[in-house]
């Protein structure tokens, strides 16, 4: 029988939120993958978890995907944790997650805690829809292009940063998505967790005076649906009458499609169109 992975979340700060599930799996699997086993070695040694381990990070996450897989090809359980929080969230367990797909081998994951779920959770700011955006590429062009998605976006924004890089990001926001409402949260679970609900303006100008410290999580606000309705009006209303109909029967609507959608995008009747199209 081949064996199984157990994606195993760990503390983000406080060894508190380990649960008795993740310490009972480390103990009983036959091999621990970590992304830093320096950093994770401290963990097992304050659960007093004798399960050797193995490094599993960015920059072996192919081949050594490959090698965990064969091991539990023959039997082998293996436990993949990372240096905090959820496993393959933002993180090389992808790969390893979908290698063990592609192979039949079991998958399943033991919850805990995710610096961005519990940043959400303290935002203040709509839950019900969110997107997970992690660090921002680092690629200039890249970069650019994700901002741009982000311009529109109406679900909040969940973005990682770290903090000599949080005064660019911050500028980069406004830059792009204006003065939004933004929550930073630091040092999560830690004893100097910081909740700081604000402005990215002032968040700005918070930094012109004081340097960030610790690791970020960055809750920004969604544009408003109403907002986007108002921008794509204000877009139609820039346009003639001609070019705005051009444009449907350009995509192969019929002329009396084009005016009842014409009609709708710039908030009048369809007679209105007509009537003005007749007056040409």
């Amino acid at each position: 029988m081949p064996g199984m992975l157990y994606l195993c979340a760990t503390p983000i700060g406080n060894l508190g939120d380990m649960t008795p599930r993740v310490v009972e799996t480390l103990r009983s699997v036959d091999m621990i993958a970590a992304e830093d086993t320096r950093n994770s070695i401290k963990l097992l040694n304050h659960f007093d978890i004798k399960t050797s381990m193995t490094s599993y990070h960015e920059y072996n996450k192919i081949e050594k995907a490959d090698y965990l897989v064969s091991q539990m090809k023959q039997g082998k359980d293996v436990a993949l944790i990372t240096d905090a929080g959820t496993p393959a969230v933002s993180d090389p367990g992808e790969v390893l997650v979908a290698k063990c797909h592609e192979a039949g081998i079991a998958v399943t994951s033991l919850p805990g805690a995710a610096a961005c779920i519990t940043a959400l959770t303290l935002s203040g700011l709509s839950t019900r829809r969110f997107c997970f955006e992690a660090f921002l590429p680092a690629d200039k062009k890249e970069r650019a292009e994700v901002l741009e998605e982000l311009k529109e976006e109406s679900r909040t924004i969940i973005l990682y940063e770290a903090p000599h890089h949080l005064k660019k990001t911050l500028q980069e926001l406004s830059d792009a998505l204006g003065n939004r409402r933004v929550t930073l949260c630091r040092e999560l679970t830690k004893k100097f967790e910081t909740v700081i609900p604000t402005m990215i303006e002032d968040a700005i100008a918070m930094y012109e005076t004081e340097e960030p410290r610790g690791e970020y999580v960055l809750v920004v606000e969604g544009k408003s649906l109403q907002q986007k309705r108002e921008d794509q009006q204000a877009s139609w209303q820039s346009m003639s009458i001609e070019e705005h109909m051009a444009y449907y029967e350009g995509d192969g609507m019929d002329e009396k499609s084009a005016m009842k959608q014409v009609a709708k995008d710039r908030g009048v009747s369809k007679r209105d169109i007509y009537q003005y199209l007749l007056s040409k």
